[in-house]
């Protein structure tokens, strides 16, 4: 079943899914295509009251590499610069704790 709202213009769409045994669920291969999801890929699940919305979970992963990247690039550090400057933290850290 589809729905769209004229207020929002949002598609509302509805999947029928059964609860599995051990509280699987499987996603609709039209849905998963959809959303560029596959077996093994991380999604998290709200619950809003009542509601329960499923959602893909993005990875952070590369977008704080690439973050990083473009500060070190900024920063003129290099990658040597960025580990012996986390060695000199670690230190500081291990000499505060021992204080």
């Amino acid at each position: 079943m589809t729905i769209t709202s004229q207020e929002t213009d949002v598609e509302i769409k509805q999947f029928p899914i059964i609860l599995g045994q051990g509280g699987e669920i499987t996603i609709p291969q039209l849905l998963q295509d959809s959303l560029n999801v596959n077996q093994g890929d991380m999604l998290v699940l709200l619950q809003i009251g009542n509601l329960i919305v499923l959602a893909p979970k993005q990875p952070q992963a590369r977008q704080l590499i690439d973050r990083i990247a473009t500060i070190m690039e900024n920063e003129n550090v290099s990658l040597t610069d960025l580990l012996s400057g986390l060695e000199a933290e670690r230190e500081a850290i291990w000499q505060e704790k021992q204080s």
